[in-house]
């Protein structure tokens, strides 16, 4: 699979089959994601690769916490505080045609928290990857990050791979970090489902539209 071909098959998988993913084949696609590019070749990035007891265990706690209401404090904010009309439109349009696809109605309170609850498991991935950070790190250091999390995510769709990055699973840092062992100085970024898609879950038929090319770029000739 080129380039092109993983870009475009790329995807966030909800559901994936219970079939582990090696360490080997981890190991590749962290080999070829670390050429991402970063300021000053600073490589900003951390990660850290869970699985087995020891991914139930920390999805346990952050269920609990989701589930328990406890009140969320992700290490910086993902969203702006005030979303521009279009910026609006997308975000209400991606969550009706989420639902839409599961067949859970906008009234269905109880239906649209069981699948929010799902990301604190990563929809049943048999993998996570949690992306750190430096605290000192600025917003291009972000930039570099979020190439590095691309990267590896292309990396995994040409190899038969599935993924989710997930703000979610970066909700709760302070559970992470002291489950983890990190330090305080480590900003956490997000996370990253991986595993091998399930193909029969009507969850994953779901794809969010993109604007043209027309609609976001301006030549000047």
């Amino acid at each position: 699979m080129d380039v092109a071909q993983s870009l475009v098959a790329r995807k966030s998988v909800r559901a994936f089959l219970d079939k582990p993913v090696s360490h080997e084949l981890i190991v590749k696609i962290l080999e070829y994601a670390r050429y991402a590019p970063s300021g000053t070749n600073t490589q900003p990035w951390q990660v850290a690769v869970l699985s087995g007891n020891n991914k139930d265990t920390l999805d346990k706690k952050l269920s609990d916490a989701f589930m328990q209401q406890t009140s969320r404090n992700p290490d910086y904010n993902y969203y702006p505080t005030e979303f521009t009309e279009e910026f609006k439109r997308r975000r209400v349009e991606c969550g009706l045609l989420l639902y839409k696809t599961i067949g859970i109605d906008k009234s269905d309170k109880d239906g649209r928290l069981a699948q929010w609850a799902k990301n604190y498991n990563a929809f049943g991935a048999p993998v996570e990857l949690y992306i750190f950070a430096d605290k000192c790190i600025e917003k291009g250091s972000f930039m570099d990050c979020g190439m590095f999390i691309q990267s590896i995510m292309l990396m995994a769709t040409s190899l038969g791979l599935a993924t989710c990055p997930q703000a979610a699973l970066a909700e709760y840092p302070d559970i992470v970090r002291e489950h983890l062992g990190y330090s305080d100085n480590s900003l956490l970024l997000c996370g990253i489902a991986l595993g091998y898609e399930d193909t029969s879950a009507i969850i994953n038929s779901y794809r969010t539209p993109r604007e043209e090319v027309s609609s976001f770029t301006q030549f000047f000739d």
